[in-house]
């Protein structure tokens, strides 16, 4: 390091903020309570705050934030889902996104590099047809192409699939598909947050929650109790360990997914490349990386332990797309929770418990959400009302059968 910028550093002229603040004690008391220090709390503590004027809340973090769901994804952006209610949902995300540096005046690099979902056969090529019709009619620039097409903008892929899968027929191509840096969209709205008056309380982790009359009346913390009347859970896979506490039910069951990064290589993948055939999705960093993951693991389990059979199994596959691989090696693997439904859409807004609100359900899917969960939750826990957005979403779908069925967009196709 230069010597002139490690004086820079350590001058006292020049002190650098903190980027979120971080207070030694809890308040007694708080108008709202966020337990889940990852993007989605993040971002509902961040649009309470700025568009509604509510600042007495406590964020509060078992580990550091971003730790979570946050840290260990993909970084895929994309609003090509089957139904009107997801595709609504995914595309106000997407919209917010592309502005979201601007707003939290942060580098997120946000990468807008198209969306390849591939199909191996005439049948999935009739699915990636009848999602692209369905895309289009819902106002998402989405259509099919074909295997020239893919070719031409990803020159290194192997349409053969080397002779040891079916060959690939054609893509349903999503040009808005993106990538971002999760961890600074955590740190932003952090930030964001904090700048407004939010507290960030990390390494805190809640006990139990205390509710008097069919209402919430405070948490108990490792720290001491609270008092708020309005508690919001945006823990993800450990949802139902918050759900257990107020003695609520849901459908959710909790899967680890896989992904890994391998060292960084000279830029050549600009799109993200799915392939729910293979169970592969991969794309390329900022910084060279190639980011990639597979399907679910098939046991339920809490459990973020990664594993040689994953990486053996993903591997293979990659190589069956890019032959030119062959000499890189992996720099690191890792393994996330995900709180999947029935239907693999997820769970928002308001619950039979007043004051309580949750924001689950987000299987492969949550980051790409970040923004949008986070402004609609806000809103809902403003008005306590669920957002027009997520009425569709509520944990009372399932006592009413009316689900909101998304598998086809969300099974692997991040």
């Amino acid at each position: 390091m230069p010597h002139r910028l490690l004086k820079f550093a350590f001058s006292k002229e020049y002190p650098e903020p903190r980027m979120f603040n971080t207070p030694e004690t809890l308040k007694p008391e708080y108008d709202v309570v966020i337990i889940g220090g990852g993007g989605h709390g993040l971002a509902a503590a961040y649009y309470l705050a700025k568009e509604h004027g509510i600042t007495n809340v406590a964020v509060l973090e078992q580990g550091y934030i971003g730790g979570g769901g946050t840290g260990r994804n993909t970084s895929i952006i994309r609003s090509n889902y089957l139904t009107p209610e997801g595709a609504r949902f995914y595309q106000t995300s997407v919209d917010l996104f592309q502005d979201l540096s601007r707003d939290l005046n942060l580098n997120l690099f946000y990468s807008e590099r198209g969306h390849f979902t591939l199909a191996h056969s005439p049948a999935s090529l009739r699915t990636q047809r009848w999602r692209a019709e369905v895309n289009q009619h819902l106002g998402i620039s989405s259509r099919l192409v074909g295997p020239e097409f893919i070719k031409e903008q990803i020159p290194e892929i192997d349409l053969s699939c080397g002779g040891h899968q079916p060959p690939i027929h054609g893509a349903l191509y999503h040009p808005p598909g993106a990538i971002a840096r999760h961890d600074a969209v955590a740190w932003g709205y952090a930030r964001g947050a904090s700048q407004r008056g939010v507290e960030i309380h990390q390494k805190t982790a809640v006990t139990d929650i205390e509710i008097r009359d069919g209402a919430i009346a405070g948490v108990h913390t490792d720290k001491g109790f609270i008092k708020t009347k309005k508690v919001l859970s945006a823990v993800a896979g450990w949802t139902t360990h918050i759900t257990r506490m107020v003695g609520l039910r849901t459908p959710l069951v909790i899967h680890p997914l896989q992904a890994l990064v391998t060292e960084p290589v000279k830029p050549w993948l600009n799109a993200i490349v799915v392939s729910a055939s293979l169970h592969v999705y991969v794309s390329q960093s900022s910084r060279g990386e190639l980011v990639a993951g597979a399907s679910l693991d098939p046991y339920e389990l809490i459990s973020m332990r990664s594993t040689l059979d994953f990486a053996e199994g993903l591997g293979g596959h990659m190589l069956e797309l890019f032959p030119c691989l062959g000499e890189a090696k992996v720099l690191r693997q890792w393994a996330g929770l995900c709180d999947m439904t029935p239907d693999f859409s997820p769970i928002m807004g308001t619950t039979p418990i007043k004051g309580f609100y949750i924001d689950s359900g987000w299987g492969t899917w949550g980051f790409k959400a970040t923004p949008v969960s986070g402004m609609t939750m806000a809103s809902t826990l403003a008005r306590d009302e669920d957002h027009e957005l997520i009425r569709a979403f509520n944990l009372s779908r399932f006592e009413q059968f009316d689900l909101v069925g998304e598998k086809g967009a969300a099974s692997v196709g991040h």
